[in-house]
C-alpha cells in the first residue's frame, strides 16, 4: 500500500501505547503509518462518573466519526470500550492477542490486612468509576466504601499515592503494558474466574471502513482468530442485554480441554441491576460458540429464585448465603455431620503441606505444628482463605472441581519434594493417588466426622435445590429423607457425585470450583 495509514487514538499514555504497538506491528508488515490524537467525550469531561455520561461509546465515538469522515484510516480501541453495535460503514478488521484480563486491586500499604478478602482492611475507601467493579466488589466486601475515580492510569495511581483512597481498582492490562513500577503498593491481582472482567477486557480492536478491503487483507496477520471467537461470545451477551460498557456486566469466555481431550467453551457471567446491587453469577459450558450467547442470556432471563439447602455449617457460607439471598433465594445451611479433632500421632517437617478442606486447615493449625520453611497447597480458594486465618498463604491453589486434575498439577509442581497431607479419618486420598510414588507422601489424621445430633429445618429438606458437600452428608441425609424428582441436585466433587449416583439419584450439576462462587454458579446455571 503506497498510502501512509493514519491511526486514530486517544491521547492517554495507555491509548498511545496501544496505538504505537499497532504502529510497530504495521511496520513489520511493511505498512507505513502515523498516529493522530483525537479527544473523546470521556477525555473532555473529567468531573462526572461514567454512569452520568450520556449515551454509549464516550471513549470511541469521536474516533469513529473521524474514521467515517476519512480523517483517519485505522482506529485502535480498547475493545471493551466499543459499543456492541458497530456504526454503519465500519468494521473490526482484527483483534489482538489477549493481555491478562484480570482486575488489579492496588492497596496503599497502610490499608493492608492479609486476613481479609483481597488483603484489604475493613471499611476501606476504594476508588473506581466502573459500575461492574463496584457491584462485584461490594458482593465480596460489603463493608468497603466506594468513591468515583477518573483520569488516566498514571493519574489514578497518583491519587492512591496521595492517599485520596485506601485502594483503587484498575485493569491489570493497563499497568502491565505501561510497565509501571508498583513496588510501593500491595498488589492483588484478582482471578478473572472469580472477579469477572468486562467483555473483551485486555483485547485491542483494529477498526476500519468496510470499503477498505485492501487494508482489511493487510491486517489479517494481526488478527487472533481464537481471541476473536471467545470475545464474540462475551460481547454478544452484552449486546443481547442491550448494554454499554457501563452496564454492570462481567463476561469471561475461555476455551479449555476437558478430561476427554475435547475443547470446551467455558463462560462465567456476573450481572447486576446497578452498581449498588449484588451481581447474579452464572457458569456455562458448550462445545461450539454458535448460538452459545443466546442460550446463556435465555437461561439467565428465565431463572426463577427458589429455596436452597446446603449441607454446610452456615458460618462457612457467608458469601454464598448473602449473595443468593440478595438475588431472591431462601437459603438453609446446616451440616448433617459434626467434626471432631483427632490429635496427631506423628508430625514430620516437609517441603509442602497440602489441605483438601477448610476443616483440615483448622484442626491442623489448632495443634500448633512447627511449619516454618514449608510451603502450602490448597484444593481451592475457600481452603486457601481458611489458611489466611492462620497467617499463612497458599503457594498452590487448585482451580478445578476435578480433584484428579488438581492432584496431577500439584504433583508436577512438587516433583521430588516431600508433602504432608493433614486429612480426615477415612479420607479418599484423591490428591495423593495422583503422585507417581509414595516415598515423598506423609498422611496425618487431624479430624473425623460423626453424624450431627441436630436435624435440619424441616423446610430445608424440601428445598428446590439440594447442595451436597461430601459423601458423608449424602449418607446422613438419605438415612431420614427422600429426594423428589422435582428437586435439583448439586454435588461438590466427584466423590459426592458418586455417592449420589450409587443411590440412583440424578446429579444435575457440579460446581466448576471448590468454593462458594462455584456453588452459586452451579445453582443459578441449572
Amino acid at each position: 500500500m503506497a498510502k501512509k495509514i493514519i491511526i486514530g487514538s486517544r491521547g492517554s499514555d495507555l491509548a498511545l501505547w496501544q496505538a504505537n504497538f499497532v504502529l510497530d506491528e504495521l511496520r513489520k508488515l511493511k505498512i507505513e503509518a502515523e498516529i493522530k490524537i483525537i479527544k473523546t467525550q470521556g477525555d473532555k469531561i473529567q468531573d462526572l462518573s461514567f454512569d452520568k455520561l450520556e449515551g454509549k461509546g464516550f471513549f470511541t465515538k469521536e474516533i469513529e466519526e473521524a474514521l467515517l469522515n476519512g480523517e483517519i484510516d485505522l482506529a485502535v480501541h480498547s475493545h471493551k470500550d466499543l459499543p456492541t453495535d458497530s456504526p454503519k460503514g465500519l468494521m473490526i478488521a482484527a483483534v489482538s492477542e489477549r493481555e491478562d484480563p484480570s482486575e488489579l486491586l492496588l492497596v496503599h500499604k497502610s490499608a493492608v490486612d492479609e486476613n481479609q478478602k483481597f488483603s484489604l482492611k475493613q471499611n476501606a475507601l476504594v476508588g473506581t468509576s466502573s459500575a461492574r467493579r463496584k457491584s462485584q466488589l461490594l458482593a465480596w466486601r460489603p463493608d468497603v466504601k466506594l468513591q468515583d475515580l477518573r483520569g488516566n492510569v498514571p493519574t489514578r495511581i497518583q491519587k492512591l499515592r496521595d492517599k485520596k483512597y485506601d485502594a483503587i481498582l484498575i485493569a491489570y492490562a493497563g499497568v502491565s503494558r505501561l510497565k509501571i513500577d508498583l513496588s510501593e503498593f500491595h498488589c492483588e491481582k484478582l482471578d478473572p474466574n472469580e472477579f469477572i472482567p468486562a467483555p473483551a477486557q485486555g483485547v485491542l480492536a483494529l477498526q476500519i471502513r468496510e470499503a477498505d478491503t485492501e487494508l482489511f487483507k493487510k491486517l489479517q496477520p494481526l488478527n487472533s482468530k481464537d481471541v476473536a471467537e471467545a470475545i464474540a461470545v462475551e460481547r454478544k451477551v452484552l449486546n443481547l442485554f442491550d448494554g454499554g460498557c457501563q452496564l454492570p456486566l462481567g463476561a469471561f469466555c475461555t476455551r479449555e480441554e476437558n478430561q476427554n481431550g475435547d475443547l470446551i467453551f467455558k463462560v462465567r457471567v456476573a450481572k447486576a441491576d446497578n452498581a449498588n446491587t449484588f451481581p447474579r453469577h452464572f457458569y456455562f459450558e458448550a462445545r461450539k460458540s454458535a448460538g452459545f450467547s443466546e442460550k446463556i442470556v435465555q437461561k439467565i432471563e428465565q431463572l426463577v429464585p427458589g429455596t436452597v439447602f446446603i449441607t454446610h455449617d452456615e458460618r462457612k457460607n457467608v458469601f454464598l448465603k448473602r449473595t443468593l439471598e440478595a438475588n431472591g433465594f431462601k437459603v438453609y445451611a446446616h451440616s448433617l455431620i459434626d467434626v471432631k479433632n483427632v490429635p496427631m500421632t506423628r508430625f514430620v517437617k516437609t517441603d509442602w503441606v497440602f489441605f483438601s478442606s477448610r476443616n483440615a486447615v483448622k484442626y491442623f493449625f489448632e495443634q500448633g505444628p512447627d511449619v516454618s520453611g514449608s510451603k502450602f497447597g490448597a484444593i481451592g480458594k475457600s481452603t486457601a482463605e481458611e489458611l489466611k486465618q492462620f497467617g499463612e498463604r497458599a503457594s498452590f491453589i487448585g482451580n478445578s472441581a476435578d480433584s484428579k486434575m488438581t492432584g496431577k498439577k500439584f504433583s508436577a509442581l512438587v516433583g521430588n519434594g516431600t508433602v504432608l497431607f493433614p486429612q480426615a479419618k477415612e479420607s479418599m486420598r484423591t490428591i495423593q493417588l495422583q503422585f507417581p510414588g509414595k516415598e515423598n507422601i506423609l498422611d496425618v489424621i487431624v479430624y473425623e466426622t460423626v453424624k450431627a445430633k441436630q436435624a435440619p429445618n424441616p423446610a430445608a429438606v424440601k428445598a428446590n435445590f439440594l447442595v451436597f458437600t461430601s459423601p458423608s452428608n449424602v449418607g446422613a441425609f438419605l438415612e431420614k429423607n427422600n429426594i423428589t424428582s422435582s428437586q435439583k441436585i448439586i454435588a461438590m466433587g466427584d466423590a459426592t457425585s458418586a455417592a449420589l449416583t450409587k443411590k440412583n439419584i440424578v446429579v444435575h450439576n457440579k460446581p466448576a470450583s471448590f468454593d462458594d462462587l462455584g456453588l452459586i454458579q452451579a445453582i443459578r446455571s441449572i
